[in-house]
């Protein structure tokens, strides 16, 4: 098995989201211990590196024997949709040649490519991955090919982001790139733009700013938050005790609401609000209420973001997952881009807007389905 595929197939099984054996190893040492199987041979460099880092104990599974397939032609869109994707993962891994940009795609989206799905949503994972300088015919042809896939690629930019909301109408999204620093955005009705730093720290930006934004700040000066959101006249912030607090002129509401530190917050109205957490939980909770028992979304991997307008729910994991959820109704829709997401939003429109390391996409769902199964 080639490196790229051992390690995109034992990331799938950890529930993380890695491209480099030593990627994988820090994801690994980063979240708690326990058991994995990996489809790997128990003499694998792999298994061996996991081994010695003693934080989780590897159970080795031989991979199933695969027949020799016929050579895929690595130019053509089509023939790499729908052949075994270990075999081009290991042929494009031989073989430098960059094959018009289709290459360099496959290497970026891998992990997304290699677990089983359609010809149809592996062609779209594809385009979403192309980057600018591809061969400008790769694009239609990777379009047609995914067609029949449930969401369609309204538009990529290269753009690196780490935070995302929408302007307060939905109509928008807002973004901030790795240089400004921001972990979480939130925007208010008055035109000002409340930034959360890496310290924890809420900087009020580009509006005029109320009492109550200088309150909240002052408050997280003394008290750093872990996530951020705002709706109206309303700011929530999240802390790394699993704690919501609610800021209002009318006082302050608080609700502990998982256990561990609160990854994410979304509010799409100012009397209520969404919050995730490390521990793999999405609640939905009204400010001044005592909050329900029954999660909106549970999986067995943090939070990474969340983000909400009108009735839906935009919700990413740590193991590269983005959901778009529709609460009242349980209807779930979902989709992998291969690298691991930084930020979401959702816009009035239904548009599922997803901050990558190295790109922005924007996605559009044809019809609900039920989200996938986990794995590991």
């Amino acid at each position: 098995m080639s490196r790229y595929a051992a390690v995109w197939q034992a990331a799938n099984r950890l529930g993380v989201v890695a491209g480099t054996p030593g990627e994988l190893l820090s994801a690994v040492l980063a979240g708690p211990p326990g058991t994995v199987r990996i489809p790997l041979a128990p003499d694998h460099d792999l298994v061996r590196s996991l081994r010695a880092l003693g934080h989780v104990d590897v159970v080795t599974e031989e991979p199933p024997a695969r027949r020799a397939a016929a050579p895929a032609d690595l130019d053509d869109p089509a023939a790499v949709c729908a052949a075994d994707p270990l075999h081009v993962t290991e042929a494009y891994e031989t073989d430098p040649d960059p094959r018009g940009g289709l290459r360099a795609a496959w290497l970026r989206a891998g992990q997304s490519l290699v677990r089983d799905q359609d010809p149809a949503d592996r062609a779209l994972v594809l385009l979403a991955a192309l980057d600018e300088t591809a061969d400008p015919r790769l694009g239609p042809a990777l379009a047609e090919r995914a067609a029949a896939a449930a969401w369609s690629l309204v538009r990529s930019s290269r753009r690196r982001c780490t935070a995302l909301t929408t302007t307060p109408d939905g109509r928008r999204p807002v973004t901030a790139g790795p240089a400004e620093r921001v972990t979480a955005l939130a925007c208010l009705p008055d035109g000002t733009r409340l930034v959360l730093d890496e310290r924890g720290r809420l900087h009020p930006r580009g509006g005029p700013g109320t009492r109550l934004t200088a309150a909240v700040a002052a408050t997280l000066d003394r008290h750093p938050a872990t996530a951020l959101a705002a709706a109206g006249d309303t700011v929530l912030t999240g802390d790394r005790m699993g704690t919501v607090h609610a800021f209002s002129l009318g006082g302050v509401h608080q609700a502990a609401l998982h256990t561990g530190r609160v990854t994410a917050l979304a509010a799409p109205a100012p009397d209520a609000a969404y919050s995730g957490g490390t521990d793999g939980t999405v609640r939905a909770w009204r400010p001044g209420r005592t909050p329900g028992r029954t999660p909106v979304a549970r999986r067995p991997y943090p939070v990474t973001a969340l983000h909400a307008t009108g009735r839906l729910l935009a919700v990413a994991w740590a193991d590269g997952l983005a959901e778009l959820h529709r609460p009242d109704t349980g209807e779930v829709a979902a989709f992998r881009p291969g690298p691991r997401i930084r930020a979401v939003a959702v816009t009035a429109d239904g548009t599922l807007v997803l901050g990558l390391d190295e790109n922005l996409l924007h996605l559009a769902h044809a019809g609900r389905r039920r989200p996938e199964r986990s794995c590991g």
